[in-house]
């Protein structure tokens, strides 16, 4: 059994403006920044093998959070291609496509943003990135995004998008899984603080 923890990065401006990021390379902003400065990874967790997204705002957060250096990045966990629709807010682009927008969201694990990829293909990306830390044994920490830790949490429990998930997930918090021997995962234990009460 094999444990992975995963950690969104920190706020950036898109976040604060609510703006679809996707594949957007945006820092982190000031904000976002001492946010992130408060944050403590538990001991245990920070003894893992660490790796981040390549995008700039999941390596910052890690090395804000005090990743080794050289810190591991790996393109599997690079967050969803919103296509078309990064950089608007969800709220301009159900008014823009009305019922077409809606049509698409409900559509779940297939959803589609044009120019962009589905749930279902983040999950499957995520899907050979744990197989292959199940493979290697070794419990690894991971800073990544939004949609990563969803695809994670929706592989773990069967989750198909098309409803709100069953557990509400904190967003400055590690969640933690383990992996079988194939990188199937399960819930072990979501929602662990960063920030000292």
């Amino acid at each position: 059994m094999t444990r992975v923890a995963l950690i969104r990065h920190g706020p950036t401006a898109w976040n604060e403006a609510r703006r679809i990021q996707g594949r957007q390379d945006e820092p982190l902003s000031d904000a976002g920044r001492a946010e992130v400065a408060r944050w403590r990874v538990p001991p245990e967790i920070a003894a893992f093998d660490w790796v981040a997204s390549p995008l700039v705002r999941a390596v910052e957060t890690a090395r804000l959070l005090g990743a080794p250096t050289p810190l591991a990045t790996d393109p599997r966990l690079v967050e969803m291609d919103w296509g078309e629709w990064e950089g608007h807010t969800l709220a301009d682009l159900r008014e823009r496509f009305g019922a077409a927008a809606q049509a698409n969201e409900a559509r779940g694990n297939d959803f589609r943003p044009d120019g962009g990829e589905s749930p279902r293909e983040v999950q499957a990306r995520v899907g050979d990135w744990l197989a292959e830390v199940a493979a290697g044994g070794r419990a690894t920490l991971a800073v990544v995004h939004k949609g990563i830790i969803r695809a994670t949490y929706a592989r773990a429990t069967g989750w198909d998008m098309m409803a709100k998930p069953r557990d509400k997930m904190a967003w400055a918090a590690a969640h933690l899984f383990e992996l079988d021997d194939d990188g199937a995962p399960r819930i072990a234990e979501l929602n662990v603080p960063l920030v000292a009460p």
